[in-house]
């Protein structure tokens, strides 16, 4: 039996198709060969085209299919993982009324601080675990304020996975997990939470059904099929964000487990038994794939630097026009750690939630025209990625959920040595690299909810560890010392 596993990623969509016997990829594909782009409207905006989305992940589909690797009509379930917190709409004939309002976007953050203030800080922490500051529900009244007419055309609103499954079924459904994502779920009633409706002024009439993120989300329509080669009505089972889907795809699923990812956004995500929160909502708090409402908790503390993968690209695109990310990797891997004095502040890619929302923009330093080079500037900003990381991973120390090993997959940014070893030794935690990714855990989570595993554990008894990369104990002072310089260039540009 094959399993289909579709992840929506911000610059790219992938697909692969997993044999739920053996665990293994029988085909991965992605689309576009060049990475999508983002909408910037306005500074701080950033949307894209959801109607995009769909078109990657049909080509993608066709792609893997092209391969000859195996039959589309043995495909029996379908997973989807997506790019978190975007903001979808549509009408009653379930047609886009505008572009997606995405991740990365800071528009909504008075929005959502003012609902903070509404329901209470102190109420609002203890039932969300997250202020609204500038998740979905918060971008959902910005719409709501200043595009009053498409607000009054909503049939339902959705995050960007439950938008391809829509396309793929045409029913529009939802889950806890998803829910406390847009910060619309209240961890103490275990249910939508009526003061976050109320704050904004929502009917819950716009929020698409409610159910077990292991689920039947729907059955792929006969044209959709008869277009990818696929077999009508086999079902969507499985939907998650991106972050939690990773932790999934790594068995990262018991309080104390922590995975890492770094493609577009860098993330942390550990997960937890207890109903906590951050004070300051730096780092976030969501149902992880296996939180049961009555019986089970089990959450995800969730550490996002948005300028990570997105800061490689650029500084790519600036200074080394037609290299290829290997041969980035490799000049960068040519400068001694530290980058002789040059600091990167990877904050260039929207507001940070680990710096309490705030905008600072991505910051060079150090530069001497007459001894650095374009491989100091790539080493310097992998740098600056794994200490912004290393910033959020000491707050969710902080919190109590210490990372003593590191989950991730071998890929994006964790393929070079320059940041995977900066990042390990600035932390002092081991990481432990598997052959996954997003794609293969979206499939074989589509097989825990079409019923093949008997639990989301046995989905992944086969996970092949590649690696591990353990500190360097010689390194320790050097990089705590740089670290040091790098956190007090950030308090500068903090307190400015």
């Amino acid at each position: 039996m094959l399993l289909l596993g579709i992840d929506v990623g911000t610059s790219s969509i992938k697909v692969s198709v997993v044999d739920a016997d053996s665990q293994q990829v029988v085909a991965s594909a992605s689309w576009p060969d060049q990475e999508n782009p983002i909408s910037t409207p306005q500074p701080g905006f950033a949307e894209q085209d959801p109607g995009m989305w769909w078109n990657c992940v049909q080509q993608a589909i066709l792609r893997a299919n092209a391969s000859g690797k195996y039959n589309p009509k043995d495909i029996a379930a379908i997973g989807i993982a997506y790019q978190m917190h975007g903001l979808v709409l549509v009408d009653r004939n379930l047609e886009v009324l505008r572009p997606s309002i995405i991740w990365c976007d800071s528009r909504a953050i008075p929005y959502g601080d003012a609902a903070f203030r509404k329901i209470g800080e102190e109420k609002a922490l203890d039932h969300l675990l997250n202020s609204p500051g500038n998740f979905t529900a918060a971008k959902l009244a910005w719409v709501k304020d200043k595009e009053p007419r498409t607000y009054g055309s909503i049939y339902k609103i959705m995050l960007p996975g439950d938008y391809i499954a829509l396309q793929l079924t045409g029913s529009a459904t939802t889950s806890n997990s998803a829910l406390s994502e847009g910060v619309f779920w209240d961890f103490r009633s275990n249910a939508v939470s009526e003061d976050v409706l109320n704050a904004f002024g929502f009917s819950d009439n716009i929020l698409p059904t409610l159910q077990p993120l292991f689920s039947n989300h729907g059955e792929l329509k006969s044209s959709v099929a008869d277009s990818l080669g696929l077999k009508a009505g086999i079902p969507v089972t499985y939907k998650a964000g991106d972050q939690p889907n990773n932790a999934l795809s790594l068995n990262v699923l018991e309080p104390g487990e922590v995975a890492a990812t770094a493609g577009t956004s860098g993330v942390v995500y550990a997960v937890t038994d207890q109903i906590a929160y951050d004070p300051k909502s730096r780092v976030n708090t969501f149902a992880h794939v296996n939180h049961q409402r009555n019986d089970q908790t089990r959450l995800g503390i969730l550490l996002c630097i948005n300028g990570t993968g997105i800061l490689n690209r650029w500084v790519r695109d600036q200074f080394g026009s037609g290299l290829s990310y290997s041969d980035l990797n490799r000049l960068a891997a040519e400068v001694p750690a530290g980058s002789e004095g040059v600091r990167v502040l990877p904050f260039g890619n929207g507001a940070e939630r680990v710096l309490e929302n705030r905008s600072i923009s991505s910051t060079f330093s150090g530069l001497d025209f007459n001894i650095h080079t374009r491989s100091h500037v790539f080493r310097a900003a992998q740098e600056g990625i794994a200490f912004s990381l290393k910033y959020g991973v000491d707050i969710m120390a902080d919190l109590g959920s210490p990372a003593k090993v590191v989950r991730a997959g071998k890929a994006n940014m964790f393929l070079s040595d320059v940041f995977a070893e900066s990042f390990v030794n600035v932390t002092q935690t081991p990481v432990e690299l598997y052959d996954t990714d997003g794609s293969k855990g979206a499939a074989l989570g589509a097989g825990i909810g079409l019923g093949h595993f008997s639990d989301p554990k046995d989905a992944f008894s086969r996970l092949t560890k590649l690696g591990t990369i353990e500190p360097d104990a010689g390194k320790a002072a050097l990089y705590a010392e740089l670290y040091s310089e790098w956190v007090t260039l950030l308090e500068r540009f903090v307190e400015k």
